[in-house]
This record gives structure tokens, C-alpha cells and sequence, in this order.
């Protein structure tokens, strides 16, 4: 019983989000990945992409978000929760602020950047109009151990 696997759970959804990082790894991107969740349904999938659209904001967390409002008809995504494999940056965390996510999963903290409790936390700031529950560390050694991997290899070693 205990090899079960719970298709609803913030592990299962974060290797979603893993496999989408690792999809951008593929593609010489910075691996990280991400995916929308309603009602237990993954409804968006994506992975950084800024070099290959030459676009700084096409982070997956982002791509994620635009899919993510196509799916719904709306920019207010209040009912979803996104899963993303590295702590988002100011950027993405105030698109996930400003789409009233009702809450954000993610894997590995981000001191360089991080905007959800690293070096700041938007998506709880109590100044803005909406806050979104946090859950950090959710499969923490991959998705640190994905990056790590990949910036050592684009180092040589």
C-alpha cells in the first residue's frame, strides 16, 4: 500500500513541475519548470524559455501563468495553485500576486533572487492587495541538485 501514489499531492505535482525543468535542460535552458493546478487538474505546463524566445520575462513560472488564464478565461486565477521548482523571482512573484494565486509550491530557495522568503517575500507582503499561501521545500534535493547539475555543467566540471 505504501507504493501508492497520491495524484493530488504537492510531490506529485512538483515532479511535474521537474519533468518540465527538465524539459528546459534539454533545450540549454536554466531548468526550471512549473504547472497550474484547479481542482486537482494540472491545466498548464511550462518551462523557461528565455533564450529561446530571446525574452527575459519567459520564465516558466510565467508562460505558466499566460496558460494558464487561457484555460480559465480569465486573469484572476484565485483557485490555482502553481507549483515551480526553484523560489520565484520579484518578477514572477508579482504576476503570481497580481493573478491572485491561492497558493505557491516550490522547490529549492533562490538566494540570488528569491521573492517568496529569501531575500524578500512579495507573495506575502502586507502592503499589496492580495497574499498568497507559501509552501517552500517541496522535493527541495532535486530541484536544487537539477540546477546545481546543469550550471556545473555549463562550467566545464
Amino acid at each position: 500500500m505504501d507504493d501508492l501514489i497520491d495524484l493530488h499531492s504537492d510531490s506529485y505535482f512538483m515532479g511535474e513541475a521537474l519533468r518540465q525543468a527538465r524539459k528546459a535542460w534539454e533545450a540549454e535552458e536554466v531548468p526550471v519548470g512549473a504547472v497550474v493546478v484547479h481542482q486537482g487538474r494540472i491545466i498548464a505546463r511550462a518551462h523557461n524559455q528565455v533564450e529561446i524566445l530571446n525574452d527575459a520575462t519567459a520564465h516558466a513560472e510565467m508562460l505558466a501563468i499566460t496558460q494558464a488564464e487561457s484555460v480559465m478565461g480569465d486573469w484572476r486565477l484565485h483557485e490555482c495553485e502553481l507549483y515551480v521548482t526553484k523560489e520565484p523571482c520579484p518578477m514572477c512573484a508579482g504576476a503570481m500576486v497580481h493573478v491572485r494565486f491561492k497558493r505557491v509550491i516550490f522547490g529549492c530557495l533562490s538566494s540570488k533572487d528569491g521573492a517568496a522568503g529569501s531575500l524578500m517575500n512579495l507573495l506575502q507582503h502586507p502592503q499589496l492587495n492580495h497574499r498568497c499561501d507559501v509552501t517552500p521545500g517541496v522535493r527541495r534535493e532535486e530541484c536544487a541538485q537539477m540546477l546545481q547539475a546543469f550550471f556545473r555543467e555549463r562550467r566545464g566540471g
